[in-house]
């Protein structure tokens, strides 16, 4: 499996419409076909301001690389870019 999270730390002063905009455009980017399971969520830790968590897993990195390169998901980066600035953590699960 391969395995996407990102945290997304919203900058201050963004609209909270903004913002719900933005977690619904990352919620649909969960289903394409190649998304093995997706997760979007708001931290409840709001100490450092607000951060979307988005995590996804699929079935193999080419999957995950066919994945981004929709136009899905495109948006939602040219979106989250204009609000947010973000960490993200890409790695295979090992098999057993």
């Amino acid at each position: 499996m391969f395995r996407h999270v990102v945290l997304f730390r919203v900058r201050d002063g963004v609209d909270s419409d903004d913002i719900s905009d933005a977690t619904m455009s990352l919620r649909k980017l969960g289903v394409h076909r190649l998304v093995v399971s997706w997760t979007v969520a708001t931290s409840l830790d709001e100490r450092k301001g607000t951060i979307i968590v988005e995590d996804g897993t699929f079935a193999d990195s080419a999957d995950f690389q066919e994945w981004k390169t929709s136009d899905a998901h495109r948006h939602a980066v040219d979106l989250m870019a204009r609000i947010s600035d973000w960490w993200v953590g890409d790695w295979e699960e090992p098999t057993r």
